[in-house]
């Protein structure tokens, strides 16, 4: 069964390097290239990509995991609010981003705002910049963690070493291709994450009995289909042991819609916006990413649902990080080995989609952004471009770091990166596209009051319980949105060349 998980797994991994070698000549051509391919994307890879990029390996692990401990109520709330965000951000964000980014020239998301605001002190360049390698750090060690859990389950390798060939794995790929490589291997990657997930959906259906016994096995756990309360499982004498359903309430509902708030400032998502070769066909790309999102997401909640009917006293704590390996296991039960493999690709697919990405745009921030904007402004595409990869090295290193510094769960690391880029990004980049009196000095204090906030939240208010226990990235963005308001207001207006930039994406 090994030989046959490898020999899927080597196809699957050759395939992406394939797709690597195959654009490192268009990618390395020069800097706009390898950080945005030159803004080529067609709407089908820019919507794929944009997604696969953005779930990773939390919707294969991580939210199966969620519905498979407590039900449907966390899920699906989260769900709903990813949902719509998604459409949202592809209807409201996408056009005028590309528009905007194609009018300054901006090739990364720093860049976006520094040259939004025609800045020469590159503050806010350096800020945001140094933001995105605070929060996608950890977010590429989630990916790694999902790697981890998939090599370890299915080989017996240890957790750790799986973790580091899988880091170098991803460098290899990243490496080679740069944006251009990493799009056309996340739409495919993007096919393989989806057919995954239905086809264990189904065949998990079909091994429970069929739909019926799934619901009425669920129904007998209190709580466990309720949108409004869930499951309260606990461990005695190694089974699971559900007692009275916990309800839900106002705060853990609305901290599962604010998740949709989050993707206004989603590098990995934006960056699509800017790198599609029309704005015309962003509409079609917006239809495709919002179905693959609801196929994804409901199919994934359920196969959590399934599995709690399959293997009822399979993980014993959640807090383990153990009910991650529910999709793991369910797929190599129930299939053959090669095809077993093939499916695990998925978790493969999901993990490397999402950690390049993150890579690639942490890199950028520092090589194109921080090195060649503000230290050696006449470096060389040639330079800049060796830098980069120096970094995406170091950037690894941390991300290896945070793979295995403890037994943590994929979807509570995420959950945090998630809220920490959101409300970085996600109001300045609203303000920046749809008002034109947002200053320089705004948009600073905007940015810095969002991060601030979801760390601050996170750790030192959140614990607090109650109305405190909210997902930190409805106030993060709230307060973000204040600072940028009412600093603007008090500063000089922006000057009449940013006004003119203004105007000219908003007429057109």
């Amino acid at each position: 069964m090994n030989i046959q998980y490898m020999i899927s797994i080597i196809l699957y991994m050759a395939a992406v390097i394939a797709i690597g070698i195959w654009c490192s000549k268009r990618a390395n051509k020069n800097a706009e290239s390898y950080f945005i391919g030159g803004r080529t994307l067609g709407p089908w890879v820019s919507a794929a990509s944009a997604e696969a990029s953005d779930m990773s390996g939390w919707l294969l692990m991580g939210l199966p995991g969620l519905a498979y401990w407590s039900g449907l109520a966390d899920a699906t709330w989260t769900a709903i609010g990813l949902a719509l965000g998604t459409y949202l951000n592809w209807l409201i964000v996408s056009k005028r981003l590309r528009r905007y980014s194609e009018r300054i020239g901006a090739i990364t998301i720093p860049d976006f705002f520094s040259k939004r605001f025609h800045e020469h002190n590159k503050v806010l360049l350096i800020i945001s910049s140094l933001l995105i390698i605070i929060f996608f750090t950890p977010y590429a060690g989630s990916c790694l963690m999902a790697c981890g859990k998939l090599f370890a389950q299915l080989f017996g390798a240890p957790y750790e070493l799986m973790v580091v060939i899988a880091a170098l794995f991803v460098l290899l790929y990243t490496f080679l291709g740069g944006f251009l490589g990493e799009s056309a291997s996340d739409f495919m990657q993007a096919i393989v994450m989806i057919i995954a997930l239905v086809c264990v959906m189904v065949i998990g259906v079909a091994n429970a009995g069929g739909i019926g016994a799934v619901i009425e096995n669920s129904q007998s756990i209190p709580g466990f289909l309720s949108l409004f309360e869930k499951a309260n499982p606990t461990s005695v004498d190694g089974t699971v042991v559900f007692g009275e359903a916990q309800t839900m309430g106002f705060v853990p509902i609305l901290s599962g819609l604010v998740w949709g708030l989050g993707y206004f400032g989603m590098p990995q998502v934006l960056l699509r916006f800017m790198a599609i070769r029309d704005e015309k066909e962003l509409g079609l790309s917006r239809r495709v990413a919002t179905v693959w999102v609801l196929i994804s997401l409901s199919a994934a909640i359920f196969i959590g649902i399934v599995g709690r009917t399959l293997y009822p006293d399979a993980y014993l704590e959640y807090g383990s990080g153990h009910t991650e390996n529910i999709f793991i296991l369910m797929t190599t039960d129930m299939l053959p080995a090669i095809l077993a493999g093939l499916v695990c690709a998925g978790i493969l697919a999901a993990a490397i989609s999402s950690s390049d990405s993150y890579l690639l745009i942490s890199a950028s921030a520092i090589a194109e952004n921080v090195y060649h904007g503000v230290f050696k402004k006449n470096a060389t595409d040639k330079q800049v471009m060796l830098f980069t990869r120096i970094i995406l090295v170091v950037i690894m290193l941390f991300a290896m770091l945070v793979a295995t510094g403890g037994n943590q769960v994929i979807f509570t690391i995420v959950d945090f990166a998630w809220a920490g880029l959101g409300a970085t990004f996600g109001p300045l980049m609203l303000f920046s596209l749809f008002w034109k009196r947002t200053t320089h000095q705004g948009a600073i204090a905007g940015m810095i009051t969002g991060g601030l906030v979801a760390i601050i939240w996170n750790f030192f208010i959140s614990p607090l319980g109650g109305i405190f226990a909210i997902y930190e990235l409805a106030p993060a963005f709230l307060l973000s949105c204040i600072a940028i308001v009412v600093v603007s207001l008090i500063t000089a207006k922006p000057s009449t060349e940013i006004l003119e930039d203004f105007a000219y994406v908003a007429e057109k």
